[in-house]
């Protein structure tokens, strides 16, 4: 998927992934990060994901994008932070100026400290149980 435009089969596909992962996997925020050099990532935030559990988190990621099988969704593509990442700050801090519930897309800018092309950010999720 590098080097390629956000398309609604790519959010699609990142949305049936986030949809598993938050049974196992509490999430604060989720987006697509398109970076200057056009390499597009799915970003995935949350609280719980420490540098002690950064493996198991990866392990779950590959473990999902397997069974979902998704020609449109690479594991490879996934990046897990910790909340307090400067890119999910800058992804809480729009989701809360323009409320948690609406996608959001911006372009163009410049966005956690990098410049960005495109952003997705998904409505947030709903933590695990």
């Amino acid at each position: 998927m590098a080097e390629s435009t956000l398309v609604a089969e790519n959010k699609e596909a990142g949305r049936k992934f986030l949809a598993e992962l938050i049974k196992v996997v509490p999430v604060d925020v989720a987006f697509w990060l398109k970076d200057a050099d056009g390499r597009m990532l799915l970003y995935v935030a949350s609280q719980q994901i420490t540098d002690e559990k950064v493996h198991s988190t990866y392990m779950q990621v590959h473990q999902i994008a397997r069974r979902l099988r998704d020609p449109w969704f690479e594991s490879f593509d996934v990046r897990v932070i910790n909340s307090s990442h400067p890119l999910a700050v800058a992804a809480l801090q729009l989701q809360s100026r323009y409320g948690p519930d609406v996608p959001r897309r911006v372009a163009d800018t410049s966005f956690g400290g990098m410049s960005v092309e495109e952003v997705y950010i998904y409505p947030t999720p709903v933590p695990a149980s």
